[in-house]
């Protein structure tokens, strides 16, 4: 496993800690990288921009519901395959928080609910997102890259066990 660099967003410190490590507190946010046939679904977000669907874990739920939540909130992508790729450090002013990270395929798109701060999706392939990307860094390039192969690993995994 190569070490992923370090990020910054503002004033705050990214640092990004694959699976199997699991965050010392809960996640205040979850992130998810959603594939389709090797391309990656993005979401166009109020005052953010275009980026994966993230958001807050509320109370009642862990952080894969908020995930897959967010998801069909801001994107209208109904996941499968959904993996727990490890999570991000966010260290701002002596305050940290933990956002975790997963990988999903896109079953279906369905229409993103006018309620929420969508204004839009695309499908994109990795290498049209530098210039679109609301946080485009070589720590987000390596977590975009990480979560397509952990997806085609599983794939394989899969493939595998069912005996095709």
């Amino acid at each position: 496993m190569s070490k992923f660099p370090s990020g910054k967003y503002g004033r705050q410190r990214l640092e990004f800690f694959p699976a199997p490590f699991r965050s010392p507190l809960r996640a205040f946010a979850a992130l998810v990288f959603p594939w389709i046939d090797g391309q990656v679904l993005i979401c166009d977000i109020e005052d953010r921009g275009w980026c994966i669907p993230s958001g807050r874990v509320e109370p009642n739920e862990s952080s894969l519901e908020a995930a897959v939540r967010e998801a069909k909130e801001e994107a209208g992508a109904i996941l499968e395959d959904v993996l727990y790729l490890g999570t991000y450090r966010i260290t701002e002013r002596g305050e940290v928080r933990w956002a975790d990270v997963f990988a999903a395929r896109v079953k279906e798109l369905v229409d993103i609910p006018p309620e929420f701060e969508s204004l839009g999706r695309q499908i994109l392939p990795l290498q049209d997102l530098p210039p679109i990307y609301h946080l485009w860094n070589p720590l987000t390039e390596a977590v975009f890259n990480y979560s397509a192969e952990i997806l085609k690993r599983h794939a394989i995994a899969v493939e595998l066990l069912s005996g095709k």
